[in-house]
């Protein structure tokens, strides 16, 4: 409520600054109590205020066209001044009011009462006011009444606040308040500081095992921590889940050395009896003034914030060089819808996999590429991150088998029977029918499944998830070729590959570039072709590069190679002519 804003006279002229900034909602409502004002009293005009140190704004008034008037013209200070209901049965006697404009100069106003609009701790916030033109005496019962709708008035303040400014968990301001703080504070330069506290993954794990409570119990007791904590001269903010803010005044803020020392080992609890290790991070938006909005210093803030996560840094403050790359890459996500729908810019172009047994081509990995309009090419590894967790990566792999698709049935018109990878995602194969679809497509195509070869990279989601297990199931039941790739990189577990219906397995250049100077590379690579041989996988190794490499890996006993010593990614029609020119004149080092 408006209790927790005013307690000091900063935060009392925050609030007046609210209150008399523009809300078309609550302004609405207030018309409708001076008019409902006017009516059970019998009045002519009546009207909502709030002053601050200079001016008297006019919230909402009936028959009255001034907006806002000097303090020296101001009715109301009167009964901010005197913190109680003021009643003047004529102004040409009041010794202050007679010698106002609206009191000489028609129309005249010639009575005039003021009720303080008060927060529930007592402190004046606005008036309500009532006028005539003509002197009059009202009795105690319409004084009475006029008291109780200024208390209404009051009361719809503090729950318009509460209801839109406060955060209902911890009580604190929320992040409404805090923009709104921004834009009326005093102060020439300020940082905000943004804080964050809980590991969401985890607090949905608690919400799911203990209940909403306890993680409202934890949130809570962090907001009473960091307050006790904190070397605040502000108020402190919740702006989201697990999330803490407050604005830092550049000449009586803390340093954030001070900020990052008093967190130092702080606890919340879940219970009376368990408590919580708190992992801070802790985003600083860097000098700002009023030149910048305030949810540009907002999201400046949460930017260092995300940073600070990301690099597992206490606090980092905001980096416009950093900033701008950021923001620069996740343009490309605009791009890349465009792209998409106007099917323009992106591209496959094909990596041969060779045979060391026969010396034949075997096949292609198709791999994507994305030529910007602006940026130029760029980089898979730049634009597939992006959007890995949005609805794009749907219609960019929906994209690549389309075109995958496309170009087999080009390649058989022209009498070259090539088998061709693409490569998915485990959310991917977790969609319902995606195994019926894809056999759906290759059959309208008129090509037989096997000529399609499906690659998945995230392990570690494929063991977690039954329903991509499954669906790789129905692709093999399909006669789709499943490739395992980058064998040998991050998490490579030999107890897993029983678990999931592979037919080839590709050895990663991580573990294969070494292996024709350093002789413990060779041994591990030995070892674990024998092994993948023994359980019937096909071995491909990827990023050969050279004739002595291929030399050890066939006596190794690997299968297939891929990399630069045959050919670099070729666009459909380079790896046509490569085909038939280079294909049979590949031998066996």
């Amino acid at each position: 409520m408006l209790t927790n804003l005013i307690s000091n006279e900063s935060k009392r002229h925050a609030t007046i600054g609210l209150l008399k900034s523009h809300d078309r909602e609550r302004d609405e409502a207030l018309k409708k109590y001076t008019q409902m004002v006017c009516q059970l009293l019998k009045m002519p005009m009546s009207f909502v205020s709030v002053l601050d140190d200079e001016k008297q704004y006019i919230k909402s008034a009936q028959n009255i066209a001034v907006t806002e008037t000097g303090l020296d013209e101001a009715f109301c200070v009167q009964p901010l001044k005197y913190g109680k209901t003021i009643i003047c049965p004529d102004t040409h006697q009041h010794p202050a009011f007679r010698s106002y404009r609206a009191v000489k100069e028609a129309p005249f106003i010639r009575f005039y009462a003021g009720c303080p609009l008060k927060s529930q701790d007592g402190v004046t916030i606005g008036t309500l006011c009532i006028l005539d033109t003509q002197p009059r005496v009202i009795s105690d019962e319409q004084v009475d009444i006029f008291e109780k709708l200024a208390g209404l008035i009051s009361e719809f303040l503090a729950s318009w606040y509460a209801v839109g400014y406060v955060d209902i968990v911890t009580m604190l301001p929320n992040r409404q308040r805090l923009l709104k703080d921004i834009a009326v504070s005093a102060e020439d330069a300020f940082r905000l500081i943004i804080i964050d506290g809980i590991d969401m993954p985890f607090a949905y794990s608690m919400e799911r095992s203990l209940g909403m409570t306890a993680v409202e119990n934890l949130l809570r007791d962090m907001a009473a921590q960091f307050s006790v904590r904190l070397p605040l001269s502000g108020q402190l903010y919740a702006v989201a889940f697990g999330r803490f803010a407050f604005l830092a005044h550049e000449k009586t803020g803390p340093t954030l050395d001070n900020i990052a020392q008093n967190l130092r080992g702080t606890q919340a609890r879940i219970t009376p009896d368990v408590a919580l290790d708190l992992n801070i991070h802790m985003g600083d938006s860097g000098l700002c003034d009023k030149m910048l909005t305030p949810i540009e210093i907002l999201r400046r803030a949460v930017s260092a914030l995300h940073e600070a996560i990301s690099q597992d840094h206490r606090c980092i403050t905001y980096d416009d060089v950093l900033d701008t790359r950021k923001k620069s890459e996740f343009s490309l996500l605009t791009g890349l819808r465009q792209a998409l729908q106007e099917d323009l810019g992106l591209y496959l172009v094909y990596q041969p996999k060779v045979s060391l047994v026969t010396g034949r081509v075997t096949g292609a990995e198709a791999l994507l590429r994305w030529q910007h309009p602006e940026h130029g090419e760029v980089p898979p590894g730049v634009f597939i991150p992006l959007v890995e967790n949005t609805s794009l990566m749907r219609e960019l792999t929906a994209w690549v088998i389309d075109h995958t698709i496309a170009q087999l049935t080009v390649w058989r018109s022209r009498g070259l029977s090539l088998h061709v990878s693409v490569n998915l995602s485990a959310s991917d194969f977790s969609r319902p029918n995606f195994a019926d679809e894809l056999e759906q497509k290759m059959r309208d195509a008129r090509l037989d499944p096997a000529l399609l070869g499906v690659e998945c990279l995230e392990t570690e989601k494929m063991l977690e998830s039954p329903t991509a297990l499954n669906g790789l199931d129905m692709l093999k039941l399909r006669g789709f070729k499943i490739y395992l790739d980058d064998f040998g990189s991050g998490y490579s577990n030999i107890n897993y590959l029983r678990q999931i219906p592979i037919d080839i397995i590709k050895l990663d250049r991580s573990i294969v570039s070494n292996i024709a100077r350093d002789k413990g590379s060779r041994i591990i690579v030995r070892n674990i072709v024998r092994l993948l041989k023994q359980l019937d996988y096909v071995v491909l190794a990827e990023g050969v590069e050279d004739d002595k490499t291929v030399k050890i890996l066939r006596g190794l006993g690997c299968d297939e190679v891929q990399g630069y010593i045959y050919a670099k990614p070729l666009l459909p029609e380079a790896l046509e002519v490569w085909y038939h020119d280079m294909e049979p004149l590949i031998k066996i080092v």
